[in-house]
């Protein structure tokens, strides 16, 4: 654990003070808590050969995925006694938080990949330019992965932002990349930091990290906790459904909103990332009251069609009461009136192929 380096306040933890405490072995490695499954080699040969074997289908759209521009005038026009938040694209969160402007896993590259020319590119543009941003308040990082940290971001916003709120470990990588160490803030688990605003708390994910092979799990990876007046709402990062989330909301919530990944799974990765079913219960372990699912639509991150996240969530979250919001890209949400969203993306899919595969599934 490290302790926070600007003029707020954090409050130091106790080593067992809580169930999931991170653990790091002897050579530098975190690991998750929670008991899951491991992925051995053999595993791991298995999806790289399904990679480029398995046919896809529909993992990318046909047609244009909806986006409403944003710029610089509007954004100032939003009513700062009140808090936005704005999807600018697959877990990037643009929010206005009474007036100060934060980021959530800002990736603005086209790709998110180590290479320029290889690797999961865009379904869409971002709504808004890195360079037309206001001046940045915050930004939360979950863990290092290329779809939600974006090095190319990082670099740009290190001159416009007050404060980087990252997991242990990801601090290093961001002085590598030239962010003053006087605005970077490392936390462990269950770390909370308190900001002028409220609260900030870095809670436990079932996932893991790493940019390249030598570096696997050498950084934590987690989940956000903010709590912001009177507002709470919670940021998953990335996880496979665990237990760690009743505990969240049993410590944190309820929860105003809840900003769930909801994507980019599989069997064969089930422990990482969760099914759309999962996603909805976890929102439910999180006493959450309105859910927006993340982690989609921008992305071939897997071989599910690209609707598919969004699609099952929706039809779970109507199952058990659960109110949801799916905003376009760009579009404006105001915390205090989360009304339900149009399924925009029926617009961009076939009906009959949506029914025939949400009816093998249930």
């Amino acid at each position: 654990m490290t302790k926070k380096q600007n003029d707020d306040h954090s409050d130091e933890i106790t080593e067992g003070q809580h169930p999931y405490a991170s653990y790091r072995d002897e050579k530098g490695r975190f690991h998750n808590n929670h008991r899951a499954s491991k992925q051995g080699v053999m595993k791991s040969m298995g999806i790289f050969y399904r990679f480029f074997t398995e046919k896809k289908v529909n993992t990318i759209p046909e047609k244009d995925i909806p986006v409403k521009p944003l710029t610089p005038d509007l954004l100032q026009q939003l009513d700062s006694d009140k808090l936005h938040i704005i999807k600018l694209g697959h877990s990037s969160l643009l929010l206005k938080v009474y007036g100060k402007f934060w980021l959530l896993d800002p990736v603005f590259s086209l790709r998110a990949s180590p290479f320029s020319f290889a690797g999961p590119k865009r379904f869409h543009e971002t709504p808004i330019s890195l360079e037309d941003l206001p001046e940045i308040d915050r930004v939360i990082i979950s863990h290092n992965h290329y779809d939600h940290l974006d090095k190319a971001a990082v670099k740009i916003l290190a001159s416009k932002t007050n404060q980087f709120y990252v997991p242990i470990g990801v601090d290093d990588e961001l002085k590598r990349w030239k962010v003053p160490a006087h605005k970077i803030n490392a936390f462990d688990w269950w770390q909370e930091h308190t900001i002028e605003e409220g609260m900030l708390a870095f809670t436990p994910t079932q996932h893991f990290s790493g940019r390249a092979f030598r570096d696997s799990n050498k950084t934590l990876w987690g989940s956000w906790v903010i709590q912001v007046r009177e507002n709470m709402l919670f940021f998953s990062g990335d996880s496979g459904y665990f237990p760690g989330f009743k505990h969240i909301g049993d410590r944190y919530g309820p929860f105003h909103l809840t900003m769930v990944e909801t994507g980019a799974y599989d069997v064969d990765w089930a422990h990482i990332h969760m099914q759309p079913e999962q996603s909805v219960q976890a929102h439910i372990d999180l006493k959450g009251q309105v859910m927006m699912p993340i982690h989609n639509g921008t992305f071939d991150l897997a071989f599910h069609p690209w609707y598919e996240p969004l699609e099952r969530a929706q039809a779970h979250a109507a199952k058990h009461d659960v109110k949801m919001v799916t905003p376009i890209v760009g579009e404006v949400l105001t915390l205090d009136c989360l009304n339900q969203s149009r399924s925009w993306w029926k617009d961009l899919t076939n009906p009959a192929l949506v029914d025939l595969k949400l009816s093998t599934d249930t």
